[in-house]
Parts: structure tokens; C-alpha cells; sequence
């Protein structure tokens, strides 16, 4: 069947990319987060250790120590496997239905070299973060045939963006 011809295009990718993280890692973000506690509280001026009493950094303190829980938390659960539908209408994943209104434009990176191969969506409404979703065995080209009856396509995008890189790079 020709690639112009589908109706549809439908795989599965898990829920968030979990990655693998050694025990050096965990010691690591400990000495991290103790150190930026400590810091939330006491500061040094003149080489003298002062408490920083109701100055200190409460809601830094207390996005630190959640962040660690929800880290903690989703180790202990493996990421749920959701469908990822493309059809004439928009982009299902999960339950969850976008419009190709609702979308400026679309990137399908593939680089076998530095393990890239994802699909990156730029929402029109600025405030909404781009989406990224991994292609595992689907082809891109046949992706990014698809996806261009539909949408605009960002040629710009050449590589994945930093952001995305500094999270592989950190395993978070």
C-alpha cells in the first residue's frame, strides 16, 4: 500500500523515557540537594557560617524535597505503555486528542549515531511546551510524509533540543 494512501499511522511508546540510573548517581543528587538545603538556610559572609532565620529560601527548600520524592516515587513504578494514533483529524496519545489546529509545526528528527529518532510538536499557544515523542519502530520518512499533508514542518530543526539533550545527559 502506498505510503499516500494511509489512513492512519498507530504505535506505542512508554508513558516518559525512565532511564537508568547507577547508585553514584543517587549518592550525586544526595550531595546536591543537601548542599542547595544547607544553602536555602545559612549563608557565608566574611568567612563566618550566619543563619538566615525568616530570610532563609522556604519554597526553594520545599521544590527541592518534593522533587526528590517524585523522583523516588516514580522509580518505584515502571512507565505505562500508551498508544500514539496520527489520523486525518489530529494526534491521539493516550486518551488524550490534539487537533492539527492546535499545532504551529512539526520536526521528525532520525539520526542512528547519536540514538535520536522523534517526532517534536510546537503548540500555537506559546505557554504550551513542545511535545516530544519517540518513533521506536516506525519509519520517519513515512511519518514525516504523513504529518506534512497536515502540517507546516520545521526544517530548522536539525538536532534535539537542548533541553531534552541536558535531561538525557543528567538521566532525569
Amino acid at each position: 500500500m502506498p505510503e499516500n494512501n494511509l489512513k492512519s499511522l498507530k504505535w506505542q511508546v512508554p508513558e516518559y523515557h525512565a532511564p537508568e540510573r547507577s547508585r553514584s548517581w543517587y549518592i550525586i543528587a544526595f550531595i546536591f540537594i543537601a548542599i542547595s538545603l544547607f544553602f536555602c538556610f545559612f549563608s557565608i559572609n566574611s568567612w563566618k557560617l550566619e543563619f538566615l532565620g525568616y530570610n532563609s529560601n522556604f519554597l526553594f527548600a520545599l521544590i527541592m524535597i518534593m522533587a526528590a520524592i517524585l523522583t523516588i516515587f516514580n522509580e518505584s513504578r515502571p512507565p505505562m505503555v500508551v498508544d500514539v494514533d496520527l489520523g486525518p483529524e489530529g494526534i491521539k496519545i493516550g486518551s488524550k486528542f490534539i487537533d492539527y489546529d492546535e499545532i504551529k509545526h512539526f520536526a521528525v528528527l532520525y539520526k542512528p549515531k547519536q540514538s535520536v529518532k522523534s517526532m517534536y510538536l510546537e503548540f500555537k499557544n506559546s505557554i504550551r511546551p513542545r511535545l516530544a515523542i519517540p518513533l521506536r519502530r516506525m519509519d520517519a520518512l513515512t511519518v514525516r510524509n504523513y504529518l506534512v499533508r497536515y502540517l507546516d514542518e520545521d526544517l530548522e530543526r536539525t538536532d534535539p533540543p537542548l533541553s531534552e539533550q541536558l535531561t538525557k545527559l543528567l538521566k532525569l
